[in-house]
């Protein structure tokens, strides 16, 4: 008996020496802490091609400004369609990409599935979920303080007393942006109708559905659009340059993330611009401090990475006007919550002509 409590005694000795010697060294039990990531290469993958003076192009601009800025080769993979995008991932993944970003809600589900086989960091948007540190960050923006002011906008200058607003889906940041853009309408009048308009489910590159669409909500008395398109919102600016209101002279178009000026010919009343180099330093800041995947990221006037647009087609005093509403924003005297659900959003509308 003494020499089993003896043997027992020595047995507890050596394996507590021997747990405190791994939880010393670091080597099991404890937690290991996430490794730092040499930033070398960025690859940036979009359903279409930057040539849209808006999600595609600002992406892709934004990620090699973000390349020059630190010094880092930046991989682009455009025009991929909305298909099956797990071959590209894993090619640029072979290429030595240490951050994908995957610039489209599409790509969600297969670039967090071939960034765990590749055990390369993903950022994504639209899964705000799915966010897992070291791995996955999901950056869904919205503009929607941007878009309230360009309601406010609308408001001022509808002659015809109804604006419309035509988007190729229902993602969460174009809902935001819708609803915040039906809040400013109203905050500003009342008395102005919102007419708004689904081309399709997932129609980002129909342009000519936009047309189509756009053409209708004119017809149906809008003399201002706010387009949120894509590839589509080429077909909703010509169905602005070519239908006349009801009211007025002609319709004016408000854009959202890029600028499209330099294809204006006299109908771009505005745009909701995003820069996206905020966002994408963000990210390499974070894969050097073990950070990604940990918070989300955000967009604002305050640091101007929203702008609202100013074009020759806005009279100085209403501009003046917007400016003001933009400092109460930026000071918290105007308080925009974004609005992520599409029934919502649809809630806040005169009326919903989705056909």
């Amino acid at each position: 008996m003494l020499r089993e409590k003896f043997s027992r005694r020595v047995q507890l000795m050596l394996a507590a020496s021997v747990l405190s010697g791994m939880l010393g060294a670091g080597t099991l039990l404890a937690p290991q802490a996430a490794l730092a990531v040499d930033v070398k290469k960025i690859a940036i993958l979009t359903p279409e091609d930057p040539t849209d003076y808006g999600w595609n192009q600002q992406g892709v601009d934004a990620a090699k400004a973000v390349g020059a800025k630190y010094g880092i080769e930046v991989m682009p993979a455009t025009g991929l369609g909305y298909g099956d995008v797990r071959p590209t991932l894993r090619e640029l993944a072979g290429d030595g990409a240490n951050l994908l970003i995957a610039h489209a809600s599409g790509y969600n589900t297969a670039a967090p599935e071939i960034g765990a086989e590749t055990k390369v960091a993903v950022a994504i948007v639209d899964r705000p979920d799915a966010n897992k540190p070291g791995a996955i960050a999901d950056y869904t923006l919205s503009g929607h303080e941007g878009a309230y002011l360009a309601g406010r906008l609308a408001a001022k200058m509808t002659q015809t007393g109804a604006v419309g607003i035509v988007v190729s889906g229902e993602p969460p940041s174009w809902n935001s942006q819708s609803a915040a853009f039906a809040e400013g309408v109203k905050a500003e009048s009342g008395k102005v109708k919102i007419i708004y308009a689904v081309i399709g489910p997932a129609a980002y590159s129909d342009a000519a559905g936009g047309r189509r669409v756009t053409e209708t909500v004119i017809g149906a008395g809008a003399d201002i659009i706010f387009g949120q398109g894509d590839g589509a919102s080429f077909g909703m600016l010509q169905a602005v340059e070519t239908t006349k209101p009801a009211k007025g002279d002609k319709a004016y178009f408000i854009d959202v993330i890029g600028d499209k000026t330099p294809i204006d010919k006299g109908n771009l009343l505005s745009s909701v611009v995003w820069n996206l180099v905020p966002v994408y330093s963000a990210m390499v800041d974070d894969l050097k401090a073990d950070k990604f995947g940990t918070h989300k990221y955000e967009i604002s006037l305050k640091d101007d990475s929203v702008q609202l647009l100013h074009t020759k087609h806005i009279p100085d005093d209403v501009w003046k006007q917007i400016a003001d509403l933009r400092q109460q924003i930026i000071d918290g005297k105007i308080k925009i919550e974004p609005i992520f659900d599409a029934q919502k959003v649809r809630a806040l509308m005169t009326s919903v002509d989705a056909k």
